[in-house]
This record gives structure tokens, sequence and C-alpha cells, in this order.
């Protein structure tokens, strides 16, 4: 698949606690911003904490743009009855870098596979919905090496292309790290390879 699109949406900041109430069962939602998956299980563990009379924390996150990997995770509710409907309105509210968690304290009544299905689906969907979205623009990171007499001509690109500068090292051979919109980015590789007294290279940021 080609990737045209070089902006995502994720959420700025975690979302506020939601409850949901199904035939007395009680339905805690969260959403939360992640960046790696090390992230999740400190934030399952304090909901856990804060609701430590639950006897359900169920998640879906989901992380990545091009190629995103995700998990859904019932939790020991009937298998799918959880996970993935919470996974589902991740998709349909079309977010990534982000984890959505639901607290169930049973009520007494059982609600049956499709109650559930339903009720995990609704949480996840408020507490997304009371979540703040953002679009973010993908970008690429380039290690770009010159020597100080280049400095001028190498600056007056960042200027032109209106770059962004993520780390600099300034000495008789620089070094800067600088960060290119994704659609951009053939665009400043062959403006960087018309100087050919400088060298620079994709990086992972």
């Amino acid at each position: 698949m080609e990737f045209h699109s070089d902006t995502y949406k994720t959420l700025s900041k975690p979302s506020e606690e939601i409850l949901f109430k199904e035939k007395k069962s009680k339905f805690f939602g969260y959403a939360f911003p992640i960046s790696s998956e090390d992230d999740v299980k400190p934030i399952l563990e304090d909901i856990k904490k804060k609701h430590h009379t639950a006897g359900h924390v169920c998640y879906a996150w989901q992380l990545g743009v091009e190629n995103p990997s995700y998990r859904a995770n019932d939790d020991g509710e009937p298998n799918n009855s959880a996970g993935p409907p919470i996974y589902g309105q991740i998709q349909s509210f079309e977010v990534t870098n982000v984890l959505v968690a639901v607290a169930r304290i049973y009520g007494g009544t059982k609600l049956g596979v499709g109650g559930l299905i339903s009720a995990y689906k609704t949480s996840a969907q408020l507490a997304l919905e009371n979540a703040t979205i953002v679009e973010m623009i993908v970008q690429e990171h380039f290690l770009v090496s010159f020597e100080y007499a280049d400095m001028d001509k190498v600056m007056r690109i960042i200027k032109q292309e209106q770059l962004n500068i993520v780390n600099q090292k300034m000495a008789l051979n620089c070094q800067l790290e600088i960060s290119v919109r994704k659609n951009d980015a053939q665009k400043i590789k062959a403006i960087l390879n018309e100087l050919h007294t400088i060298t620079f290279k994709s990086i992972n940021s």
C-alpha cells in the first residue's frame, strides 16, 4: 500500500473517567495517549488500584501509523465480548497511539455476551468522545553532517523549507538532526543531494 497521508489522529491528553451503567453493572471508561507498548501495563495497574473491586479491566490499544500494531484483551470476560468491541471504537474514531480501557464492576445481573459487547463498545465510545483528539503530522528525521564552512548553505535551506532542528552539534564538523514532514521528505533529499560537501542519512527518531 502506498502511503499518501502523512497525518494521523491521536489524543492530546488522557480523557476524564466516564461511567456507563447497565443492569447495575458499572463500566468505567478511559482513553490515554501512549507512545509505546511499555506505557500500557502501568496505566492498567493504576486503573486496577483505583477500582480494586472491578472483576475485569478490559482494554485495547493501537500503535503506529503506516503498519499499526494493536492488541485487544477480554481480561476474563467471554471471548471477544470486551477487547474487540473496544478496539472497534479505536478504529471507528480513526485514532492511533492510544489505549482505551474499561473497568467493570459487576452488579449482580448477567448481561450475556450481546449485552457485554454493547456495554464495552458504548463505554469505549464515550471515553473517546470525552477525549481531546488532535491531528499530528508524520515526521521523517535526517542526520545532516557538514563542515563549519557550509553552515550558511545548510541553514538557508532549513529556513527556506521551514524545517525543524531536533538536535544540533556545532564544532569543526557539524551535525544537525532535522525533522521533515513525510510527504516533503523526497523533495528535501533532492535539495540536500545538490550540496556535494554535506552528507545526510535517514534515521528513526
